[in-house]
């Protein structure tokens, strides 16, 4: 449900799932902080969206206190110490598998997030239960949640491949056939065993994940999938701060990740764009604009992104104004430069929140595809990620596999600073589209000033691969195509139109801080979204 909404108490949280935003929601109105409303949300997103995320997974942070620097916290897990190129090669593979126990070979960093990030919300005020935050996820899982229509159509994506994978079952309804076995829209779905899993961690603490029962279970069903994760790499994993990039253009300052993320490409596009703005006085002209501004950041991401050790350029290098100089000649207003590139598959979700101090959190979550590597441990009811499988068998390449190594990631909530005092939490899922969908809606937000719940409404593009898609070429929306299909054709593009409101386009969402304290928030109308404000409400 596409929605914007105002209040001046400055609470507002936004999901791609309306539980998750009830979830976050309630903890604001209670006066937790930002940091532990998406806390409660992502462990409630990881109930009524197991395709899309879940404890298994990954975790990227940006979080604003007023009048401070931004701060970045990586939660992507490592590689296992036995995930080794010879590991694979002994056992046959050319190339990581994409589904199975190897391709479970990267530790989970979520939940070490969310224990992280909890500790700079204590240096803040007075924290609140683990309980308090757990709580609705614990009686999603328990009780159940309905079954969406974006889940049903991923169980029924992956069932070929993942039906008989380890503890898939939790997913699926007793049965023979796969029209028997998938949930159907509306169905109620439990997880009783992830219940219980949320459970003990508010008994024992988040650090049971990765030191205590959970990690032995989750050790013990990893290993007996065939995964490479043994118990040490659960408890040698820690999440850590980092310093996000940024870069200065004429609408204020722009934050993202760093490596392994493609923080850097989302970063390019918009500081292209800040040059090339006033050129854009149609939609096509915007469209062609961000896409000629895409086409330079994916060469330039392509080239040096990796795992933070192995970089071979400051990445804020590329930033600067001569790297970006040199790389606006190649972008022209009249004619398209020819395309592809290599793509990068992804999925994921996007939260983002404001609390009533003007704190705010744009947060990422995923298992990188729908449901991850499949493999679930029947123990504690966690789907493990396959994001190891971006790794690279191939000696000397930049994605080269490696023990302890992290591996490329799609992954990159983004935050703005603008010049006239609002700040900006904003991101979406979709793999290679989430830095298109992240320039298309601030684009057209900050520099066309389009309403926020329009500049997300409205229809988007997509260059290259996304979520569930595998082509290369140029997608855009149907409702979209008809002001700027012919323009952008005889500009060279090479482009097909898709539905109006497609869900390979990501899923977006965004909360604003005005300068005058108010906020705006919105969701996509391509979710199961909702974004929340509550007028009469207020936190004490």
């Amino acid at each position: 449900m596409s929605q914007e909404n105002r209040n001046k108490s400055g609470i507002a949280f936004t999901a791609p799932h309306f539980k998750a935003t009830e979830a976050g929601q309630k903890i604001l109105e209670q006066g937790g902080t930002a940091i532990e409303a998406m806390v409660a949300a992502a462990a409630a997103i990881a109930v009524v969206y197991p395709h899309m995320n879940g404890l298994g997974g990954d975790g990227f942070w940006l979080i604003s206190e007023p009048g401070k620097a931004p701060i970045g916290i990586d939660a992507s897990g490592k590689a296992a110490q036995a995930a080794t190129l010879d590991f694979y090669k002994s056992e046959g593979f050319d190339s990581i598998p994409t589904r199975g126990g190897k391709a479970a070979l990267t530790m989970a960093g979520a939940v070490a997030g969310w224990q992280e990030a909890l500790s700079i919300s204590e240096n803040w005020q007075s924290p609140l239960s683990l309980s308090n935050l757990l709580d609705d996820a614990i009686q999603l899982s328990r009780k159940g949640s309905q079954v969406t229509e974006t889940y049903v159509a991923a169980s029924n994506k992956v069932f070929d491949d993942l039906a008989n994978m380890q503890g898939f079952s939790t997913f699926l309804k007793e049965g023979v056939s796969q029209v028997e076995r998938v949930y159907k829209e509306g169905d109620n779905l439990m997880l009783p065993a992830l219940s219980k899993t949320l459970e003990r961690l508010v008994e024992n603490g988040l650090d049971d994940f990765y030191h205590g029962e959970i990690a032995q279970e989750l050790a013990k069903d990893l290993e007996a999938s065939g995964s490479p994760i043994r118990l040490e790499d659960f408890h040698s994993y820690e999440a850590k701060q980092v310093r996000p990039l940024q870069v200065k253009t004429g609408a204020g300052t722009l934050y993202n990740l760093s490596a392994p993320t493609q923080g850097i490409a989302s970063l390019l596009i918009l500081a292209l764009y800040d040059r090339l703005h006033t050129q854009a006085k149609t939609p096509a002209d915007m469209a062609h604009l961000l896409i000629e501004s895409t086409k330079q950041a994916f060469i330039a991401r392509n080239q040096y992104v990796t795992d933070e050790s192995r970089l071979t350029t400051d990445l804020e290098a590329l930033l600067k104004n001569e790297s970006l100089d040199d790389m606006l000649k190649n972008i022209s207003l009249d004619s398209a430069q020819k395309w592809p590139y290599v793509a990068k598959h992804g999925d994921t979700i996007w939260m983002g929140a404001c609390d009533s101090e003007g704190r705010m959190v744009s947060y990422i979550q995923s298992l990188y595809w729908e449901f991850g590597s499949g493999v679930v441990s029947p123990s504690t009811g966690i789907v493990w990620n396959n994001r190891g499988s971006s790794f690279s068998l191939e000696k000397g390449s930049l994605q080269e596999l490696g023990p302890n190594l992290k591996p490329f990631h799609t992954l990159n909530p983004a935050f703005a600073e603008l010049n006239d005092g609002r700040r900006m939490s904003y991101g979406t899922m979709g793999g290679e589209g989430q830095p298109q969908t992240q320039a298309a809606l601030f684009s057209r937000y900050v520099y066309h000033n389009f309403p926020l719940d329009k500049a997300i409404r409205e229809g988007r593009w997509l260059l290259g691969r996304t979520w569930g898609d595998v082509s290369h070429n140029l997608k855009i929306e149907e409702d979209f195509a008809t002001d700027v299909t012919n323009d952008l054709i005889d500009r060279g593009h090479d482009l097909v139109v898709v539905d109006a409101r497609s869900e390979m386009m990501g899923h977006a969402g965004s909360v604003v801080l005005l300068a005058n304290g108010e906020t705006v928030s919105a969701t996509d109308p391509r979710s199961d979204g909702l974004a929340l404000q509550n007028n009469e409400i207020n936190a004490t």
